[in-house]
C-alpha cells in the first residue's frame, strides 16, 4: 500500500476560519507535511502562520524557497509566490509567474506540481471559497491516484469552490470540516508490514500477461 503522506489543501475567500479549525485538529506527530494556499493580497504581511500556529499540534510557517519537505509541518504559501512541489522531489521552489484563476498564489499549480512529484502520495483538500480555483487541481490529484477530499459545500460560508469541484472531479469525500482532520489521521497511518508468507507466496505467481 502506498503510504499517504503529502496534504495539500486550498481555500479562499471566507476559508480561513475552516483551514484554521482543520489545522488545529490535526495530530502531533502526524505522519505527513501539509502545504497551504490561501487566495492572498499581493501586499502586506503574511499572518496566516501564526494563526494556524496558535492551539495547534503542529507548527505552521511560510513556506520558503528550496527548503526540504518534512512530515508533521504546515508549510503556508506567501502573497504574490505560487506555493510549488519541486519536480523530482522532496523541496519546495516558490515562484512569482502568471497569475491563474486571477489569483497568485493560486490552489492549482500546488495540486497539479504534487500531483506529478508524488502521484499516489498525495491527498488534495479543497475548502470553501469563491470562482473555481483548485478543481483543475483536485482533477490531477485524483488522475495520478491521489485521493480527493471537499468541504461539504452546505457549511461553506462561500461553497461555490466546492461544489465546482464535485461538478468536475470524482470526488471520494465530501465532509464538514471536523470530519476531515479524523479522516486524514486514518488515511496517512504507517500501513502494517505484509506478513512474511504472504510475501513469499507473491514471488511465485506469474505476471498478468503470462497468464493463460
Amino acid at each position: 500500500m502506498t503510504q499517504r503522506d503529502i496534504i495539500v489543501i486550498g481555500t479562499s475567500t471566507g476559508g480561513v476560519e475552516s483551514l484554521t479549525r482543520l489545522t488545529r485538529a490535526l495530530p502531533a506527530g502526524l505522519p505527513a507535511a501539509v502545504l497551504v494556499v490561501v487566495h492572498f493580497p499581493t501586499y502586506g504581511d503574511n499572518v496566516l502562520p501564526a494563526l494556524l500556529s496558535q492551539g495547534a499540534a503542529l507548527p505552521a510557517a511560510s513556506a520558503c524557497d528550496g527548503e526540504a519537505i518534512r512530515p508533521g509541518r504546515v508549510y503556508v504559501a506567501q502573497p504574490d509566490q505560487h506555493l510549488l512541489v519541486e519536480s523530482g522531489g522532496g523541496r519546495i521552489r516558490l515562484w512569482r509567474g502568471p497569475r491563474e484563476n486571477r489569483a497568485r498564489p493560486a490552489i492549482d499549480p500546488l495540486f497539479r506540481s504534487a500531483a506529478e512529484t508524488f502521484g499516489r502520495r498525495v491527498i488534495g483538500i479543497l475548502l470553501a471559497g469563491t470562482l473555481d480555483d483548485g478543481a483543475a487541481g483536485l482533477a490531477a490529484v485524483k488522475e495520478c491516484g491521489g485521493v480527493a477530499i471537499v468541504q461539504d459545500p452546505d457549511e461553506a460560508l462561500f461553497p461555490e469552490m466546492p461544489r465546482g469541484a464535485l461538478r468536475s472531479v470524482a470526488v471520494d469525500h465530501v465532509l464538514p470540516v471536523e470530519r476531515i482532520a479524523p479522516l486524514l489521521a486514518r488515511l496517512t497511518a504507517p500501513e502494517p508490514p505484509e506478513p512474511e508468507h504472504e510475501a513469499l507466496a507473491g514471488a511465485f505467481l506469474l505476471p498478468c500477461k503470462e497468464i493463460q
